[in-house]
């Protein structure tokens, strides 16, 4: 989607790095805003500014929050546990060993304030401004301001579930009053940014447009609000379930915009998704000339050579760092030919996990389970990357591997674990400090196509709400209710699309592996497979359902870490996140997550 460009994003990212630690926004608005604000235009550009720096700062700070704590994306080093460590940056998320020093808490602080910081700007210029002054009406003017107020609250959201009720509520420019932690009591303080969150979004719906797909629009507004009603007992520990069904079928009977389920999921995720998929309700703005964020998502798990396989050379450069959760243990070596079925699954006993092991979560004849290939015309399927990895989509020469498995066959395995005894000796589980090269099936969401096809990834933009989410929202709602049946009807309707329907016929009853009954367990393994990789495992899935400090996958009490036992179970504190040290430090009214002092 193409974004209107002006002076006002040079403004905007000139201060996109500003005080965020103590809340101080940058006072552009001393600015005259009838001096700044021309037209409607420059209104519009100055949204767009806004709209692209939460894009390329805070939803990519979120995604590595939400997925890489979770149990189906980790962050693993390789080459002896030398590449990719970083000085642990991601690798505490990934352990749950984190605390008030860990830079990446420290950075997500500050991306999640400065968008905020810049929502607080804007909305004050436009309360000052006279609609006349650039030529539009009074009506427009208040559906501008809902627009940020909505997108703030949608910010606002997303620290929400990282922080909880040790926030300020800052809403405000002033750089002499700085607000601290909203409440001294944190579970006093869930309530209050709960409250003012849900409050936003309730004044703001009725002044947005409808089928508006990459901006705030109704229905956008209103899943925003069915996420803090779905996720209510976590937040403030009330049951609110019954409400989230309300509302999760209003937004599917089309109250608030008129969407469907998309017939492929290739229509979500492909060139020119956010035009042509109906699914999409909101989607960040993305294309060739801008930048994005599906890059970061597809390169993360990807090596430096994978422009060889893709016969294309994309914007940025693999990083070789992130996997999918392996399925399984390391007693068989599956790189020198053993079968999977030499090696324990870690959703088979004696495991009998629920969580992680995502390859071997999807049913076998799921079309996202193939390796991912395209070709010029625009056709694409698959989503993984497994076993031999090929030049030109699996169809030239086996590709060669780097550092620990230097030219080697590069052949992606389920598995992590130091096979070669570089770094430290083998051993039956291993955490993601010690993989190899080649360890991790790979995962590729937004497609890439071949040099030939003149597709540029960054043509697909980058999809935040989806009408499915409503669906599986509405499916949970009902199993939380009793009926078992209406949840699986539900679920039904998003998973046929991945199946042919000959294969259909048996898929549609077939359990995951691993897997008994149509339960919570179920559930949420179906929400981490349909929204794998978006940014969201954390919070919509684990916290809810009581498994992210509580859960079992992979490693964690099967491993060791610096000669220490990882317990089976973490420490409830990891629930919330603690405040940086440098923010308290310098805003005397934080307080700490008391559960990190």
């Amino acid at each position: 989607m193409k974004k209107i460009i002006s002076f006002g994003i040079i403004i905007l990212m000139s201060l996109s790095f500003s005080g965020c630690f103590d809340l101080e926004e940058v006072p552009y608005n001393q600015l005259s805003p009838t001096n700044f604000y021309k037209d409607e235009n420059s209104v519009r550009s100055v949204i767009s500014a806004i709209y692209a720096q939460e894009m390329t700062d805070l939803a990519e700070y979120y995604w590595y929050m939400q997925e890489f704590s979770a149990d189906q994306i980790a962050w693993r080093t390789w080459n002896g546990g030398a590449w990719g460590w970083d000085e642990a940056y991601k690798y505490v998320l990934s352990t749950h060993t984190w605390d008030s020093k860990s830079t990446v808490i420290r950075v997500t602080w500050q991306k999640g304030w400065t968008a905020i910081g810049l929502c607080n700007n804007v909305i004050y210029d436009l309360e000052n401004l006279d609609p006349v002054d650039i030529g539009i009406t009074e009506e427009k003017k208040q559906a501008y301001i809902a627009d940020i107020r909505t997108f703030r609250a949608y910010c606002y959201y997303a620290i929400y579930e990282i922080w909880g009720g040790v926030l300020p509520i800052n809403t405000g420019v002033s750089t002499k009053e700085i607000p601290g932690s909203v409440s001294s009591d944190f579970n006093e303080g869930c309530k209050l940014i709960y409250d003012f969150i849900v409050k936003e979004l309730d004044e703001t719906v009725s002044l947005l447009p409808k089928n508006s797909v990459n901006r705030m629009n109704q229905a956008t507004n209103r899943m925003i609000k069915m996420r803090m009603l779905l996720n209510a007992e976590v937040f403030i520990g009330q049951n609110k379930y019954a409400e989230c069904a309300t509302l999760a079928q209003e937004i599917i009977d089309g109250k608030y915009g008129t969407y469907q389920i998309a017939p492929t999921y290739q229509e979500i995720f492909g060139p020119q998704n956010a035009e042509k998929c109906n699914e999409i309700i909101f989607a960040f703005a993305s294309d060739p000339t801008h930048r994005n964020t599906n890059w970061i998502r597809n390169m993360a798990f990807l090596p430096y050579n994978i422009k060889e396989y893709l016969d294309y050379t994309p914007p940025g450069s693999g990083w070789n760092c992130t996997i999918l959760s392996p399925s399984f243990d390391n007693s068989a070596d599956f790189y020198k030919g053993a079968p999977e079925s030499a090696a324990t699954c870690f959703l088979d006993a004696p495991y009998n996990d629920k969580l992680g092991a995502v390859y071997q979560r999807f049913d076998p004849k799921d079309i996202r389970r193939q390796n991912f290939r395209s070709d010029a015309s625009g056709f694409y399927v698959g989503q993984m990357l497994k076993d031999s990895i090929k030049a030109k989509f699996g169809t030239g020469a086996i590709l060669p591997g780097d550092a620990d498995r230097n030219k080697q066959a590069l052949i992606y395995v389920d598995q992590v674990g130091t096979f070669q005894n570089k770094g430290r000796t083998l051993e039956t589980v291993m955490s993601p400090r010690w993989g190899e090269t080649n360890s991790g099936v790979r995962f590729i969401k937004y497609p890439f196509f071949p040099t030939a096809s003149g597709i540029d990834v960054r043509e697909a933009d980058n999809v935040e709400f989806r009408l499915s989410e409503v669906v599986y929202t509405l499916a949970e709602c009902k199993l939380r209710a009793g009926d078992v049946q209406g949840a699986r009807n539900l679920v039904n309707q998003v998973r046929v699309r991945y199946f042919s329907p000959e294969d259909w016929t048996t898929a549609k009853d077939r359990l995951s592996r691993g897997f008994t009954a149509y339960d919570q367990d179920w559930m949420l393994s179906e929400w981490g497979l349909e929204f794998l990789d978006e940014g969201r495992r954390r919070r919509t899935d684990l916290r809810r359902f009581d498994k992210f400090t509580q859960g079992r996958w992979w490693f964690f009490g099967r491993a060791t870490d610096g000669g220490v036992q990882i317990p089976a179970t973490r420490d409830r504190k990891y629930e919330w996140f603690p405040l940086p040290e440098i923010a308290l430090s310098v805003n005397p009214g934080l307080i700490q997550n008391p559960n990190y002092n």
